[in-house]
């Protein structure tokens, strides 16, 4: 056995919302908890930082005081075509805009607070199970009764494995890149935008601080038809679309290079991997037009956070936590995921983008039933 010091309840590899938010769960339950991060806190992250209103009363269980930080509170959505006409709509539900740089680091300071270990700077190389986990890291072999996987949508262990959606060949649901700025720019407090261009799409939305997160999805083909260069691909493709030329050229921009990500894939995945329970991004994502992978993440930590608590009390298996946390998950985000997986198809393309959003423009009711669709009820 390995040192007793470096044996816990459950073990997290990965440190953002999904992480976080089932290790302070675990705290809150008296359970020793250790969490894996590769990054130090706090730390900015490829995403477009709009929260549906669904997860709102969960992060204020979590300890997060959302309104301190002023947040603003989103209920109108804009779409444009590949051309810039406009369409506009409401959200139903809504939802409100925080940075990763700021929630996470808040998450990260109330999970400390509550007795969670987080090894930060810290990677995690592989998980093996015997009837208990063993971690290797960079800082050296742990154990835990249980182990949860939330690194996000690519990482170092999903190569190892051999997960299904690695080995895929690149098509149109498997080879995205995302990139993102914050900017300073005069725009609608109550108001998030999504701006088509060839293959992809932007979105713009107010996050704290006055300040608003830009970020977009394209294809790796496009950068690489573009000499892999950000700054050409968005003078001479983004800005074909006259929303996204004005903001371009009107922000302010705070970053000094953009923060970027390839390899995106919203391909299918498993929500169980060796006996690890996958949360977040891992286990599944949501395309970012449809604006909820933020909340799907927390949701899941919550989902697996009941089945580890009921495993650990001895009312369940192993086994039973593992089909109970993939059964629960399926309900509560496969219709989801289907429909942002469809819906995705439909944007970046000149005739499809401009027949779809007219389609929704001219039945409101349908519009409503596709939002409605893409976000789940309050946890």
């Amino acid at each position: 056995m390995p040192n007793a010091n470096n044996v816990y309840d459950v073990a997290i590899t990965g440190g953002g919302l999904a992480g976080l938010t089932l290790a302070i769960q675990c705290a809150d339950a008296g359970y020793s908890v250790i969490l894996f991060e590769k990054e130090q806190y706090p730390f900015h992250k490829v995403c477009g930082e709009y929260i549906s209103m669904e997860s709102y009363q969960f992060l204020e269980r979590c300890g997060v005081d959302l309104q301190q930080y002023q947040v603003p509170h989103i209920n109108a959505l804009q779409l444009t075509d590949v051309g810039g006409h406009i369409y506009s709509f409401t959200l139903p539900l809504g939802g409100f805009g925080i940075s990763r740089y700021t929630l996470d680091n808040a998450l990260y300071q109330i999970a400390i607070n509550k007795g969670v270990e987080i090894c930060t700077n810290t990677k995690v190389t592989d998980i093996t199970y015997n009837n208990f986990f063993t971690l290797q890291t960079t800082a050296g072999i742990f154990t835990s009764k249980v182990a949860a996987g939330a690194f996000g949508k690519r990482s170092n262990l999903d190569v190892k494995w051999k997960r299904n959606f690695t080995t895929q060949k690149p098509d149109k649901l498997n080879n995205y890149v995302g990139v993102k700025y914050h900017i300073k720019y005069a725009f609608p407090s109550n108001t998030i935008a999504l701006h088509n261009f060839k293959n992809g799409y932007c979105g713009i939305s107010n996050i704290e601080n006055d300040t608003c997160c830009l970020c977009y999805l394209t294809t790796a083909d496009n950068l690489k038809q573009h000499n892999n260069s950000i700054q050409q691909m968005e003078e001479q493709l983004l800005w074909q679309n006259p929303a996204l030329k004005t903001i371009f050229t009107n922000a302010t921009m705070l970053y000094n290079e953009p923060l970027a990500i390839s390899q995106i894939s919203f391909a299918k995945k498993q929500q169980v991997e060796n006996h690890v329970l996958m949360i977040g991004d891992a286990a599944g994502s949501i395309t970012p037009l449809c604006g909820n992978g933020m909340s799907m993440a927390m949701h899941a930590g919550k989902l697996a956070f009941e089945q580890i608590n009921n495993y650990l009390k001895g009312a369940i298996t192993l086994q039973h936590m593992e089909n109970n946390y993939t059964a629960n998950w399926q309900q509560q985000f496969s219709r989801r995921l289907w429909i942002g997986r469809n819906v995705q198809r439909l944007f970046g393309n000149n005739t499809s983008t401009a027949i779809f959003l007219s389609a929704m423009h001219k039945m409101p009711w349908l519009a409503s039933k596709i939002i409605s669709a893409t976000h789940g009820n309050t946890y």
